[in-house]
């Protein structure tokens, strides 16, 4: 019994634990999976980043040539139906074990979900229902590419300025970039000499 109850301790949890009417979670948007058996809000007027992703392991788990995906704090989510009718998928493991990161999909249409990592949640914005209001959808525009394609936007080998642009990123990219790292470093050292 002790097990079962350590097993559903992520229902509890954000981001599947589902806000009380009285929480400060204010939807701004709605979401579903092709079924309509798992539904979702969000509260986040835009995500925190977008992404479009080209690794193979997108490529494979999606069954596409790249993934579309909305970076949100765990928080920014709440549930409103089927939360019990997920499913995951550890990609490193080859496991359906909830161990983070991991997939989430519906358990009967198989629609992906989201990604779940340690910190954040990666939504997929198109199964946002934007009721066509295209300058809500903008606010989704992908601002980078995760490899390497010719496209003219920076390309970096993990997550935005936090790690290395790839060798094909626009010039000004590497000068922005280097300039950011450069006022960084200035602002620390200097933060060092005041203790």
């Amino acid at each position: 019994m002790a097990n079962e109850a350590a097993n559903d301790d992520w229902k509890h949890r954000a981001p599947y634990r589902i806000h009380k009417e009285d929480d400060t979670f204010h939807a701004r948007y709605e979401g579903s999976c092709h079924c309509g058996r798992v539904t979702y809000q969000i509260s986040r007027e835009a995500p925190l980043d977008a992404k479009y992703c080209h690794c193979t392991t997108c490529q494979t788990l999606h069954a596409a040539p790249f993934q579309w995906a909305a970076i949100f704090h765990k928080d920014d989510i709440n549930f409103t139906n089927g939360h019990h009718d997920l499913v995951w998928y550890d990609s490193g493991e080859k496991t359906t074990k909830h161990k983070l990161p991991c997939k989430i999909t519906c358990s009967y249409c198989r629609s992906p979900i989201m990604d779940e990592g340690r910190n954040m949640i990666l939504l997929y914005p198109t199964l946002i229902h934007f009721k066509g209001n295209e300058e809500d959808k903008k606010k989704f525009a992908p601002t980078q590419r995760v490899v390497d394609i010719p496209d003219g936007k920076p390309k970096w080998t993990g997550l935005n300025d936090q790690s290395e642009l790839m060798a094909d990123s626009p010039k000004e990219a590497y000068e922005k970039l280097k300039k950011k790292r450069e006022e960084e470093k200035k602002q620390k050292e200097e933060e060092e000499k005041k203790k």
